[in-house]
């Protein structure tokens, strides 16, 4: 039995028992190192950016969009999260996106969701933040290096977050490593492109509208005010697009597809919000920007919630 619509992430089938609780091992650890490294790091600014960022990057991943060939691709929002808050806290706010996902929405299997927090929340974030580094130290100037850092930064992240997959698919017996490599880098490299370009633009607007807010930049602190404001605008708006989001599978199904392991994958074993359509509205577009709205409000729950607790116990 195969899942009714698209998933986004790694569902449960599709990687071995072993390679499964190894990735859930790491991923505890990494969140865990990130639990207590933010407790020293966050301000008054930080604690509603992290919810807020949360939210928009969970209703920016539902904005799928074509790539080529009847493939899409979506927002991961490693590099922007991590351009904005640093990797710790990053960290945390991709494994509230990707955890809620998973148990609320069936977005990812269970089995697998520390396969799929390691990829995104961790691979991409540690990627992301690799490369800002790295540009900074050889570009002087703060602007270019920011925007050109952003658009290198989550293309990277994009490809090597799916050449983990490619890896993580190969040593569970799924695909051969000489298959699924080449399968998922060729078509995550496309669709990093549009990872970029997204970026780009959103930092591109911070940059001009809050410069304050990013990691990366040496602007003076300015006040939280709007932070919530202006964010929750931003995301109630992407929510409300999501119905155009593209119909074409994701890259990893696209490449389970033509691979032909598809038949791997397994149903989630519950269903609360399932496909991202929420359960008993007839209306498909009002029920998917309802789901969106939920979902986002959820994870703004959690990742501020868990900024909160961190402040509190430093």
């Amino acid at each position: 039995m195969l899942p009714s619509k698209l998933f986004m992430h790694i569902p449960d089938g599709f990687l071995s028992i072993p390679v499964s609780i190894v990735l859930w091992v790491a991923s505890i650890v990494f969140i865990g190192i990130a639990l207590r490294k933010t407790s020293k790091q966050l301000g008054d600014k930080e604690i509603p950016l992290m919810g807020i960022l949360a939210a928009a990057i969970f209703a920016g991943q539902m904005l799928n969009f074509s790539v080529t060939g009847g493939t899409s691709g979506h927002l991961l929002g490693a590099a922007l999260a991590t351009i904005l808050l640093g990797p710790w806290s990053a960290i945390l706010v991709m494994t509230s996106v990707v955890s809620i996902q998973a148990l609320i929405f069936q977005d990812g299997g269970l089995i697998v969701l520390g396969a799929n927090l390691f990829n995104m929340a961790i691979v991409g974030v540690f990627v992301s933040y690799a490369v800002m580094v790295l540009i900074k130290k050889i570009i002087r100037n703060e602007r270019i290096g920011l925007f050109f850092g952003s658009v290198v930064s989550a293309w990277l992240a994009i490809l090597i977050a799916s050449l983990a997959c490619a890896l993580e698919l190969a040593v569970s017996g799924t695909s051969p490593a000489s298959i699924a490599v080449p399968a998922m880098g060729s078509i995550h490299a496309l669709i990093g492109v549009g990872e970029a370009l997204i970026t780009l633009g959103a930092v591109s607007f911070i940059y001009a509208a809050r410069k304050d807010l990013l990691h990366f930049s040496q602007a003076g602190q300015k006040s939280s005010k709007g932070i919530l404001i202006g964010g929750g605008v931003i995301t109630l708006l992407l929510a409300i697009l999501s119905p155009l989001a593209s119909s074409h599978p994701d890259g990893l199904e696209w490449v389970a597809e033509g691979l032909g392991f598809i038949a791997k994958s397994e149903p989630a074993v519950y269903n609360v919000i399932p496909d991202y359509v929420l359960p008993g509205v007839s209306n498909e577009a009002l029920a998917t920007i309802l789901a969106g709205i939920i979902g986002a409000a959820v994870v703004f729950a959690v990742a501020f919630g868990a900024a909160r607790s961190r402040k509190k116990a430093s």
